[in-house]
């Protein structure tokens, strides 16, 4: 019985999730029609042959490699450290309050300005992996910190009195404890990472990527592909960020259950 309801409920989700894909192209028809526009604002129709059409080229799958490279590898490091820094803070309050301002300076400034100081510091070709990450580490860092804080202390006691904290501790009894955070945190991640990615390969002009991409279809007017891109980049963010998640899902209901 509980099996069926989260199948239908996934059903549910799926439905939904695609209803709003369809929802978007109606926005844009609509805004088509109000402005008169359809350079900007091409019809729907238009849209998806250029989606497929690009999907169709080999030329698109290297930039998204590229582009998945960036934000995978960034994600990769901004978890690593964030947990390292959200596990600090959540242990302590000193460390808490001494990395406070730094996170709010990451949080609160502007892409730009980070993209120009990044790249007086660096070559133009790690820009985004540095960028990205430096964003993403605040975001991960509070869900670890308000995680660990959240965890019963009397849990906490308990493994004390049979080990210190080790990676041992860390993976059985913390990382559990605080998967839901993790959770919420990594899908928040998947999706401003793409958008941070993106928007530094635009800045830097990097080569084979889909922001260069985007900045050559505006040059040429090329609006039908800029919104076929952006599908791309909705689709890739769903793939990092759910096929995780199901495949969790999937391994444990696959697990023999037990009396």
């Amino acid at each position: 019985m509980i099996f069926i309801m989260r199948r239908n409920n996934h059903a549910s989700d799926s439905l939904a999730f695609v209803l709003g894909i369809i929802l978007i192209g109606c926005l844009i028809q609509a805004a088509g029609w109000i402005k008169n526009d359809r350079l900007v604002f091409p019809d729907v129709i238009e849209i998806l042959r250029a989606f497929f059409r690009l999907l169709g080229t080999l030329k698109t799958w290297l930039l998204i490699r590229t582009t998945l490279l960036h934000l995978l590898t960034a994600m990769a490091v901004s978890t690593v450290i964030g947990l390292l820094t959200g596990l600090a803070e959540g242990y302590s309050d000193f460390i808490r309050m001494l990395l406070r301002p730094l996170m709010v300076l990451l949080r609160s400034i502007p892409m730009v300005v980070l993209v120009v100081i990044i790249m007086v510091l660096t070559t133009y070709d790690k820009v985004p992996l540095i960028g990205t990450s430096l964003i993403l580490i605040p975001m991960i860092s509070e869900a670890v910190s308000e995680g660990c804080r959240r965890i019963d202390r009397d849990l906490i006691d308990v493994y004390r009195l049979n080990s210190n904290f080790n990676f041992q501790v860390l993976w059985n009894v913390h990382l559990p404890l605080m998967a839901g955070y993790l959770k919420q945190a990594y899908i928040n991640a998947a999706g401003m990472g793409m958008k941070l990615i993106v928007s530094t390969e635009y800045l830097v002009q990097t080569k084979n990527s889909l922001g260069k991409a985007i900045n050559t279809s505006i040059y040429f007017n090329e609006y039908q592909d800029i919104y076929a891109y952006a599908l791309i980049m909705i689709l890739l963010v769903v793939l990092i960020s759910e096929l995780p998640l199901w495949l969790i899902r999937l391994y444990g209901n696959s697990q023999p259950q037990r009396d």
